[in-house]
């Protein structure tokens, strides 16, 4: 009975530590690199956050941002152009595609165009308090290849704070489009 409550208490140990495991880079990211005519890498946890912060200017948008960077536990980026398109393929972030699965990891968004081959990828990790605890944003076109991981609680509208900062790219919400007058409004 006592080796089975111990193989048992094992295996739960075991599968809570495979549940909590960080999202890894694939190495394969490393090949792509070799292939890549620029190479931009961005690694930052959160000791570097923590002293990155310390620099940003004493200005409104930066003084929010500092405060967003005091709850992350890491931000990576991964961006990768090369000369020709085809030089990678869809394989080469696969295993880091393998890793974002639920019930961890969701995907929100995914946008794909034939016409301009140009493909985009949003996950969010949540937790059972509904705050997102980490998002991977992979964007690609034929010639360009990027991976933004933003580890720790965050809300969306973080993201623009973030924006220009540490390497991820600057993003903007999609402007709400006005209202139309209603027919009884316009006579």
């Amino acid at each position: 009975m006592k080796s089975t409550l111990i193989a048992f208490l094992l295996t739960i140990g075991m599968a809570l530590t495979a549940h909590a495991q960080e999202l890894k880079m694939p190495v394969d990211l490393d090949k792509l690199a070799a292939k890549a005519s620029e190479t931009t890498e961005v690694t930052l946890n959160a000791h570097m956050l923590q002293l990155a912060a310390k620099f940003m200017n004493d200005d409104e948008g930066d003084r929010e941002a500092r405060e967003l960077v005091k709850k992350l536990k890491g931000i990576y980026v991964r961006s990768f152009e090369f000369d020709e398109p085809g030089a990678y393929s869809p394989s080469d972030v696969e295993g880091l595609r393998m890793q974002l699965k639920p019930p961890m990891w969701e995907k929100v968004v995914g946008v794909r165009s034939r016409r301009d081959g140009e493909n985009a990828e949003v996950y969010f990790k949540s937790d059972s308090s509904d705050v997102i605890q980490g998002l991977v944003v992979i964007a690609a076109d034929p010639r360009e290849l990027t991976i933004v991981h933003i580890d720790g609680p965050l809300d969306p509208s973080d993201l623009e704070k973030l924006g220009g900062d540490f390497g991820v790219p600057r993003l903007q919400a999609p402007a709400r489009p006005k209202a139309k007058p209603s027919a009884a409004g316009a006579q």
